[in-house]
């Protein structure tokens, strides 16, 4: 499996509504903030999900890890980073780091999806399309 190097920032402030009693974002809300951080990683690259849909490849989650350091709080401006480390094959997997204007970790997790073709569910290799244009991408981050 090749390498890739491929890492998105993405800044998020989070809302009240987002936020438990506590004043922290409620824990539910980092799947959300993740999935933003895949989005927006793969649009910078040239491909988007709808696109991928579009040409017959859904990605359905099969996988998190959430590792929670210190809660983001209310309004507090926080940096997502997202990776993709490795060539995607019939999955791929992102890695998240959401940290605070200063750097300081507050949350990391893994999530794993599956390609899969849209009409049978069955899982397929990732499309070339994306592949190359995630290696173009890498390329240029060296």
């Amino acid at each position: 499996m090749k390498k890739i190097n491929l890492t998105g920032l993405h800044k998020l402030r989070p809302r009240y509504s987002e936020t438990d009693q506590m004043g922290v974002v409620y824990y539910g809300n980092y799947a959300t903030y993740f999935e933003i951080g895949r989005v927006e990683l793969l649009r910078s690259v040239g491909m988007t999900y709808a696109e991928m849909e579009r040409g017959g490849t859904m990605l359905p989650v099969v996988h998190m890890n959430i590792d929670f350091k210190i809660g983001a709080k209310y309004d507090e401006e926080v940096i997502l980073e997202t990776s993709i480390t490795e060539e995607p094959s019939r999955k791929i997997s992102f890695y998240h780091a959401l940290k605070n204007k200063e750097g300081k970790l507050l949350v990391k997790g893994e999530v794993v999806l599956v390609f899969v073709d849209t009409k049978s569910f069955k899982p397929k290799q990732c499309p070339e399309e994306l592949k190359k244009l995630l290696f173009k991408a890498s390329l240029k981050s060296l």
